[in-house]
């Protein structure tokens, strides 16, 4: 090993032990040992468990991979929809505008030769 790795190393040691020092950061270095070794030693006893949960998360995350899937290709089907739609709508918007403008042009030259 390196000094450089050896250096790291037992930096890391100083650090942690220092920081140990602090009673807080004691309790839940404690704790957290405790709950996890209690984990190891239960999934020990019981590896099919942790198979199947293991399982069991593997399926669920494949099936959230499937609905995020399925919705992505739902809504890019609806942004191709919208390009299509968008310029039919907009030319039918100008066509009504267009038709308007000229009702009104017809209204107006009535109205002055009604005078």
């Amino acid at each position: 090993m390196s000094k450089f790795w050896k250096g790291v190393v037992l930096g890391a040691i100083a650090g942690g032990a220092i920081s140990l020092f602090d009673r807080e950061t004691r309790k839940n270095v404690i704790d957290y040992c405790q709950k996890t070794t209690g984990k190891v030693t239960y999934y020990a006893k019981h590896p099919q468990e942790a198979a199947n949960q293991l399982k069991e998360s593997t399926r669920k995350i494949r099936r959230t991979i499937e609905d995020v899937s399925e919705e992505v290709s739902f809504i890019a089907e609806k942004i191709d929809e919208l390009k299509e739609t968008t310029p039919k709508v907009s030319d039918f918007v100008k066509e009504t505008k267009d038709a308007f403008l000229e009702d009104s042009y017809d209204v107006d030259i009535d109205q002055s030769q009604r005078r």
